[in-house]
This record gives C-alpha cells, structure tokens and sequence, in this order.
C-alpha cells in the first residue's frame, strides 16, 4: 500500500500511549496495540478513503489535520470535522461489515499510525475493554454529527460560524498574546464547508466581525481576539 512502511516509528508512541481511547487501557492492551500498528504517510490533499468504502483501517493522527467531509442533499461538500495529532479516525472499522460515513482528506501533511481489520480484530478479541472504547468513541461522534447536521438545519448562519470557531479553538486552540490562534490551516472556503454556508457569507462575517474586534483574521489563519463576543453571537445573547 502506497505510504505504508513496516514498524511503528519509536517516536510515535508516546503519542498512540497518550490518545483519548488508549490511555485508560490495560498495559497488555496498549503493548498489542503498538505491536499491531504500522506507519503512514499522507501528502497535503491527498484522500485517506471515501465514504461508503468498506471501512478496512483504523487510524491514529501522529501530526498534521485531516478532514471529515461528507456531501449533503443539495451537493454540497460539508466539512464534518477536523482530525487532529492524538485524535483517531475510522473507528468504525471495529465493526464488522462497516463503512466509512465520511471521506477523510488530509489538510496538510500528516502521519498516522494504522490498524487494517486483518491486525486490529484478533486485538479486539483478546482485549474487549479496547473494543467498548472504540464503540463508545463511535457512538460519540454519530450524536456529534447528528448535531451538527440539526444545527445547520436549524441556526441561523452567523450563529453556526461562531459555533464552528468555538469548536475550532477548543479542539485546535491555542493562547497567544492577540488572543486564542486557531492552530489549523482554515480557509474562508473550508469555513463555509464546516458550517453549510457560501463563501460570500462567511467573508462577510469574518470581516465585520474583524472590524469589531472580535477576530484577527490571516491568509488561512484565525485568531480570537474575543471568545465571549463570539459567545454572545453563538447563543444569541443581546449585546452588553
């Protein structure tokens, strides 16, 4: 398989170790795991599968983004989710005869450690507790999906945007002295994506919300100047 090497990379488990599903597994769990995982390597943009293929690797991001991307009723590409360095991805391949519900692409180069069904399942066998932990992380993300799929039907658009960057910087934040930098790589247009929109209306939003102090925006990089005026505008809270 194009970017797949044999052996887990040395460097990468304290990562794997240290991943939401893993960390509270038994010692004999975690070590079956490193032992069973294998290296990959995605260049920027490139497909990591599509959804509605047979659902044949789990995966773990090492570095890097990737994106969860599913179409809607009217065509349109929605960005379901971004995938970062500790966070895995296909979880349901621990589910017999699965799909992917979405397609994965990376947003910039990433590394991820891989379990193809024919390595993860006899795991799964002799360690039910990492079964449970991946059919509860499953479980998690279809309620999340299916409310973010409600909120795009629902919500009016500046609430959804200001939803979507709140999102963004609890999960990919980071605390500078201008504010809270999204740490991901976001386009106007991946921000329509994310939140059902047109890039018209989100430029527009950006930009006044820029010039009201709430947001210092760059080529493909945003930073919060002001979480609670965002706040205020996600909940529909009156101004002060």
């Amino acid at each position: 398989m194009p970017g797949v090497s044999s052996g887990l990379p040395e460097r990468w488990r304290e990562r794997l170790l240290d991943a939401e599903v893993v960390r509270d597994l038994t010692p004999e769990a975690r070590a079956a795991l490193l032992e069973a995982g294998l290296p990959r390597r995605l260049p920027r943009r490139a497909a990591l599968f599509a959804a509605g293929d047979p659902a044949e690797a789990l995966y773990l991001v090492i570095s890097g983004r990737v994106k969860l991307v599913r179409g809607n009723a009217e065509g349109q590409e929605v960005i379901l989710r971004f995938v970062g360095p500790g966070e895995l991805l296909g979880a349901v391949a621990a589910l017999p005869d699965s799909r992917y519900p979405a397609s994965a692409e990376a947003v910039e180069a990433a590394e991820l450690a891989a379990w193809s069904r024919e390595r993860l399942h006899p795991v799964l066998e002799r360690h039910p507790g990492l079964a449970l932990a991946l059919l509860g992380l499953v479980t998690r993300r279809m309620g999340e999906v299916q409310g973010q799929l409600q909120e795009l039907a629902t919500e009016r658009v500046a609430r959804r945007v200001a939803r979507a960057l709140l999102r963004l910087a609890a999960q990919l934040g980071e605390k500078t002295d201008r504010g809270v930098r999204i740490d991901l790589p976001l386009s106007r247009q991946s921000l329509a994506e994310l939140t059902g929109t047109t890039l018209f209306t989100v430029s527009r939003l950006l930009s006044a919300w820029e010039a009201a102090g709430l947001l210092e925006v760059g080529r493909e990089r945003v930073t919060i100047r002001s979480p609670h005026g965002l706040v205020r505008i996600a909940e529909d809270l009156p101004p002060p």
